[in-house]
């Protein structure tokens, strides 16, 4: 008989699980309050329930059903034709006043056993504690409370107001066969949200915190960027001009299929500008690129992009602009993937890593994310460019990008030259892989064309 699955409503988050919750199960959802539990409940309430099986929703002391309904009918999920028939809503405050555990107890039991129902859930689970004489009938109703839900093939939900560190020590969290964990994580100047499993029985799942923001659609999970070695894959041969002839030559006839490419430099030294040949470069022979940034406004982006001369409203040049600030970079990641998708693109550039590095205040997560990044390009045959910002303008003494340099094909040096009339520009071509490069250092300067690349610093 195949494994049952209960879906979230929501492909992210069922491939955290490994398909979904196993149905049926007793799957305890925790987290301080405002995390998200209940949008969550309801979400898997309204996917599941129907009218031959629907999803009854027991709410406990914790939170009057009123204030969830309320706050329920503000997401989008939440159909109010459907509460009654397939999404059954009942306040358990009543019975727990008048009978204690032992009313809720039999009360849920000869709920089950009269109307099988698709999910059962109960919000707060954590109140009834504080109803119980001693943590021993406590205990005692949470074994018998799985009892009668196993005996009946009752798929539960228990929501509770937990802390990662206090579920070791609960009954409930033991019984349970899955654990989610909602948090709120210290990001630096910023929060964030986190989801966690923290155990799911019989099934694998994916480690790891997961981004997730609570919207108007309910919560949207962005799951932990890890990426797996797919195994051998083949590029095209051919290869993808830089957009600057000259810059081609240097790095042996242009970059690989699939390749990336770090460029770096202080402030002004052209990087973007680069960046953007390598776009418009690809657009003139019909391979469709993206370029996100994360510097410069739309306004300013197309002000020099018109300013070269280039056609701002060219379609195989995407122009994506986000502000650094607000970034969660998993749904950076998935969103920027859905851009490329949709371009059809084959080339992609990221101005600046720098900026999103700030995003992502864990170094190490950063680094994950960009090894994800780059293997699925690589494996798509689209070619990436990378720019970072470096603090030192007229000499190099180390690379400091975030140790992507190991991972990136090719490596350009940008700096500026001192001369005694004029501040110019040299560009170095410090690493190609797979290919003969000449690491010269050559002038350049910008134009209204673009990087124009003149003689070797030695015959200047």
């Amino acid at each position: 008989m195949p494994e049952r699955r209960l879906t979230s409503g929501q492909a992210p988050l069922d491939a955290i699980l490994n398909g979904g919750l196993i149905n049926p199960s007793i799957a305890l959802i925790a987290g301080l309050p405002g995390s998200g539990k209940t949008v969550l409940a309801q979400q898997y309430a309204f996917t599941n329930g129907t009218e031959q099986r629907p999803a009854i929703y027991l709410s406990t002391v914790a939170e009057p059903l009123s204030k969830i309904l309320y706050f329920g009918e503000a997401l989008s999920f939440f159909d109010p034709d459907r509460v009654g028939h397939s999404v059954l809503f009942e306040d358990l405050g009543g019975q727990l006043d008048d009978h204690g555990l032992n009313g809720v107890l039999s009360h849920i039991g000869s709920r089950v056993e009269r109307q099988p129902c698709s999910l059962l859930i109960i919000d707060s689970f954590r109140a009834l504690r504080h109803r119980a004489v001693g943590e021993r009938e406590f205990e005692g109703f949470i074994h018998q409370l799985a009892g009668h839900l196993a005996a009946t093939g009752t798929m539960a939900l228990w929501l509770g107001e937990y802390r990662r560190d206090e579920l070791e020590g609960c009954p409930e969290f033991a019984i349970a066969d899955a654990a989610v964990l909602l948090a709120t994580e210290d990001a630096g100047q910023r929060d964030s949200r986190a989801l966690r499993v923290l155990k799911l029985r019989g099934s694998d799942f994916r480690s790891g915190a997961h981004a997730y923001r609570i919207e108007a659609t309910g919560i949207k999970v962005f799951p932990r960027l890890s990426d797996i070695d797919a195994g051998p894959y083949e590029l095209s041969q051919r290869r993808a001009t830089s957009g600057i002839a000259a810059l081609d030559e240097l790095v042996g006839d242009g970059y690989w299929p699939g390749s990336a490419t770090l460029v770096i430099g202080p402030s002004g030294s052209g990087k973007t500008v680069m960046g953007l040949q390598f776009i418009y470069g690809g657009a003139r022979l019909g391979e469709p690129g993206v370029f996100a940034s994360l510097q410069e406004n739309r306004v300013q982006l197309e002000r020099m992009i018109s300013g070269f001369g280039w056609d701002v409203k060219e379609r195989a040049a995407v122009l994506r602009c986000d502000s650094p600030n607000d970034v969660y970079i998993d749904q950076w990641y998935y969103d920027l993937l859905e851009t490329i998708q949709s371009a059809g693109a084959y080339r992609l550039v990221i101005d600046s890593l720098g900026d999103l590095a700030a995003a992502c205040p864990d170094e190490k997560r950063f680094r994950e994310f960009i090894y994800a990044l780059l293997n699925h390009c690589s494996r798509a045959g689209i070619s990436v460019l990378l720019t970072y910002e470096s603090a030192e303008l007229y000499g190099h003494t180390r690379l400091s990008e975030r140790g992507v340099s190991h991972l990136s094909d090719n490596v350009i040096l940008l700096q500026y030259l001192r001369n005694e009339t004029h501040v110019g520009r040299a560009l170095t071509v410090l690493k190609t892989r797979a290919s003969r490069h000449i690491p010269q250092s050559h002038q350049f300067d910008i134009t209204h064309d673009g990087i124009d690349i003149t003689a070797p610093l030695n015959a200047v």
